[in-house]
């Protein structure tokens, strides 16, 4: 592959996963997605089916770790980067999904905060955005 068409690649999936984002509304169900674009410190929890939230939340995850994964593996072209991100994926999905259910479940005004965050790991490529500065540095200081 040459360097044009790897870097045609990456923006190509860096486009899909701005699609995923653009199109979240169609894609996805999430009532929060309303809800934390208004005032929500003062707000009630909006109502949910609990089962298809977290059913389309770990979808958008695994759509947005796929695409992850191959924009790491498209730059730097090295199987082991993508096993350990895909580890560092597993252990973070293992991680919130319990806590995005319990804050589903149980939604207290003064955890809203912390439920935002755990759902913006879950909903968008923010590990993609720690993981490949990271491995680039480390691929420099080699």
């Amino acid at each position: 592959m040459g360097k044009y068409s790897k870097y045609i690649g990456i923006a190509f999936v860096f486009l899909l996963l701005a699609l995923v984002r653009w199109f979240q509304n169609e894609l996805f169900y999430d009532p929060y997605l309303l809800f934390f674009q208004n005032d929500y410190l003062y707000m009630d929890s909006p109502r949910q089916e609990t089962l298809k939230l977290v059913a389309s939340t770990a979808l958008r995850f695994f759509v947005n770790t796929g695409l992850s994964l191959l924009v790491l593996y498209l730059f730097f072209k090295d199987i082991s980067i993508v096993k350990f991100s895909a580890l560092v994926y597993g252990v973070s999905f293992c991680i919130l999904i319990p806590l995005f259910l319990f804050y589903v479940l149980d939604p207290k005004q003064e955890n809203y905060y912390l439920f935002f965050n755990i759902r913006r790991f879950l909903i968008q490529p923010i590990l993609l955005l720690l993981l490949l500065p990271a491995f680039y540095y480390n691929r420099l200081n080699q």
